[in-house]
């Protein structure tokens, strides 16, 4: 025999073989995933989990359950496990990266209410794959084909509205990530800037390995996109290894820039507004040891002074150097006050009781003012 027909005719035989083990590696990846993501964390973490790390348990959640997808992998000729398989990517993924999105930046932006449009997309994701999850699992399915015909188009009306869903999480990450550049935050803990630029597009990368499988009822296009995942899984977890991670999140943003305003045809009472305001900014930020707070944005302080954002920028910028540079100033001479008074505490703390979120970010404002 030709050793080419050979091959195709193996090939031909044993395509679901590889369609299983495709799915397989994924899964399995999946569960690397999770077993690193939750075994792996440095002592820093470990003593403020809900504020460095506030998706890594979600995303262990998450990441555990493809395990809902093992029949496919054991046996992808099955027609109930398939329609399970190729439904849980366009109905889930979009979810999940959203979900992400928001419980991370979320979380470090203090914005609460996006649980719960989370937990409404969560019961959503969980109403439409259960039923597809106990035909794969039961023996020989319980779905009609009326029935299967029903939920194909339940899972294609909530994949839709799942990449709504997505697109409102980028969407908002995108905002924080517009206010973060504009000088808003004191601490640069207080938004990962670099990390948000890297994953916000999250949900339109994955779109390319979520529908082509789905809409063309192929196996094949689908174990081609579960070894793409696959790769993904092992770059995303690199990612967000603690080591990784923790460079993202308290490295400082790029260049303190408040908003710039023409300032050429300034007239007297502009400029006697700004005066005003820098005694405001003073009495509050100051004297009145705001800059204690670690979270202090320019909005905060534009919201005591009862003025526009643009003139309490504007005045930082041209009385203070920058909001960023004034405050963690003043920490900076709090910090000392605060040593030579408290010889037995350690760094950490008196960096923690001046304002800065660590001693790292107490560092890192110390060395960027010296500059």
């Amino acid at each position: 025999m030709d050793i080419s027909v050979f091959l195709y005719n193996f090939a031909t035989v044993n395509e679901y073989y590889y369609y299983g083990v495709a799915a397989a590696i994924y899964i399995a990846l999946c569960w690397t995933f999770v077993a690193v993501r939750w075994f792996h964390t440095c002592q820093q973490p470990k003593e403020h989990r809900a504020a460095i790390w506030p998706d890594r348990k979600l995303q262990c959640i998450i990441y555990m359950m493809p395990t809902f997808l093992l029949p496919y992998a054991i046996e992808p000729s099955d027609p109930s496990a398939w329609l399970m398989y190729k439904s849980y990517f366009p109905a889930c993924y979009y979810f999940y990266s959203a979900t992400l999105l928001l419980c991370f930046f979320g979380s470090l932006r203090q914005w609460g209410q996006w649980k719960t449009v989370s937990w409404i997309g969560a019961i959503i994701t969980s109403l439409t794959m259960a039923p597809l999850v106990l035909n794969a699992w039961v023996p020989d399915g319980f779905m009609t084909e009326g029935a299967i015909s029903l939920w194909s188009n339940v899972v294609m009306v909530v994949s839709v509205v799942m990449m709504v869903y997505a697109v409102l999480a980028m969407w908002q990450v995108w905002q924080w990530m517009k206010q973060a550049r504009d000088d808003n935050f004191s601490n640069p803990d207080d938004f990962p800037m670099q990390y948000a630029s890297r994953v916000w597009l999250a949900p339109v990368i994955f779109t390319p390995m979520l529908w082509p499988a789905y809409l063309l009822d192929s196996p094949a296009l689908r174990a081609v996109s579960d070894m793409i995942l696959s790769v993904c899984t092992v770059l995303m977890l690199l990612h967000v290894l603690p080591i990784w991670r923790r460079v993202a999140i308290v490295t400082a943003l790029d260049d303190d820039h408040a908003d710039t305003i023409d300032d050429t045809d300034a007239d007297d009472h502009r400029e006697d507004l700004i005066a005003q305001t820098a005694i405001e900014i003073e009495a509050y930020v100051r004297d009145g040891q705001a800059y204690l707070d670690p979270h202090l944005k320019i909005d905060d302080v534009a919201d005591h002074c009862r003025l526009g954002r643009t003139y309490v920028s504007l005045t930082f910028q041209r009385r203070f150097g920058s909001f960023s540079a004034y405050v963690n100033n003043l920490r900076l001479t709090h910090y000392d006050q605060y040593q030579a008074s408290h010889p037995a505490e350690t760094k950490e703390s008196a960096a923690i009781a001046s304002g800065f979120s660590s001693y790292n970010a107490y560092y890192r404002a110390q060395q960027k003012l010296k500059k």
